[in-house]
């Protein structure tokens, strides 16, 4: 089978116009980080910011055409926003709209009723561990719940959750997914050494999210009812590959209490209200410390900065999580706070904000569905 190059993909996106029917999107420079592989085109379009939600058409576009390309197995095409010129402008916030069932017209993921994506606006804001006891919180209220770690850059599940090796294949194609306190996981950290750096472009994170996502065997022992993603920080080709090909249900913010990472959350909550993913709440992270030895309670990095952001925005609150000790030493060791203390006060919090979680979502029309974390 011949499989076209780069230059024959240019050749045909040539054929697709550009935002505003002017020229094409070849010529007006918005295509880039062209990645071919086994018959597989990966591609960015270069969009403003606040125009990404309105030309989720001329992306489709671009992904047919390339598509029905002769050779080609699969086209997979990302909306990379640029933000404009007028930045410095601070706009008011969005508020943001109440959860509900994402469209239908994007494909669900074989084996997954729902799906929780975890994301943050910046990084050190204790997203993963959240994602990871958020996910083993709702397993404990029934649920049959798998685990995938999205975040490329730096991945954490294998550690956070104790697990090592490799995943096997299934007809020489599906992976196997890991599985650690009855949780079903895929990571790339179990593809790569710990200490390796992945230095990757924006076509290579939406091959690698692409093909972690949907081939993988998700209902080896039944379906999930409730993917959890646990996603970069940030707001780049990860985030957007997740709102525009996943139906998702809604996302949960991640934040400390701090104005810094409130600012960084609030850039977060636009980037999903501009696809239209809806909220499901706000989580403060680190909310307090309790002094282990006199009880004295200090408020490290402020208090209840989340909560004031979550009624500015008419979003639900779903918790405040402290910053203790415990927490951080489960998680070092692969041992997360919700299974190895389970009767904990830390514990009690992380539970609560999932069963708030698990009946949003189940309140919601049934569809393939999602719940993102952003710090």
């Amino acid at each position: 089978m011949i499989v076209p190059n780069t230059d024959d993909v240019l050749r045909v996106l040539r054929q697709v116009k550009g935002p505003d029917m002017q020229g094409n999107i070849v010529d007006l420079g918005l295509v880039s980080d062209i990645y071919i592989k086994d018959g597989k085109v990966f591609f960015s379009i270069s969009v403003p910011a606040e125009k990404a939600a309105e030309l989720e058409g001329l992306r489709q576009a671009a992904e047919k055409i390339t598509g029905e390309m002769h050779g080609v197995t699969k086209a997979s095409v990302a909306l990379t926003a640029e933000v404009s010129g007028n930045s410095k402008k601070k706009p008011a916030p969005v508020p943001s709209p109440r959860p509900r069932s994402a469209p239908n017209n994007k494909p669900g993921v074989p084996g997954v009723k729902k799906i929780i994506a975890v994301a943050s606006g910046k990084g050190g804001v204790g997203k993963s561990t959240t994602a990871v006891n958020l996910a083993l919180a709702l397993q404990a209220l029934g649920n049959r719940v798998g685990i995938l770690d999205a975040d490329i850059y730096g991945p954490s599940l294998p550690r956070l959750l104790g697990i090592s090796g490799r995943p096997k294949t299934k007809e020489g194609k599906i992976l196997r997914p890991m599985e650690g306190y009855g949780l079903k996981v895929m990571s790339m950290g179990f593809m790569v050494e710990e200490d390796t750096a992945m230095i990757w472009r924006g076509p290579m994170v939406i091959s690698a999210l692409t093909q972690m996502l949907r081939e993988v065997d998700w209902q080896e022992d039944g379906e999930l009812d409730v993917l959890v993603v646990d996603m970069p920080p940030g707001t780049g080709d990860a985030q957007l590959t997740m709102a525009q090909q996943v139906p998702l249900a809604g996302a949960v913010i991640v934040s400390t209490p701090q104005d810094l990472a409130l600012l960084d959350a609030r850039k977060g909550i636009s980037m999903f209200n501009k696809v239209n993913v809806p909220l499901i709440g706000i989580v403060e992270n680190m909310s307090y410390f309790l002094c282990p030895s006199c009880g004295e309670r200090s408020e490290i990095f402020g208090h209840g900065g989340a909560r004031m952001e979550a009624e500015k925005l008419n979003t639900p609150f779903l918790g405040a999580v402290p910053l203790h000790m415990e927490i951080r030493q489960s998680s070092d060791e692969g041992r997360p706070i919700v299974v190895s203390n389970p009767d904990s006060e830390h514990s009690r919090v992380y539970k609560e904000i999932a069963e708030k979680v698990h009946n949003t979502i189940q309140r919601a029309e049934s569809a393939p569905a999602p719940v993102i974390v952003i710090d």
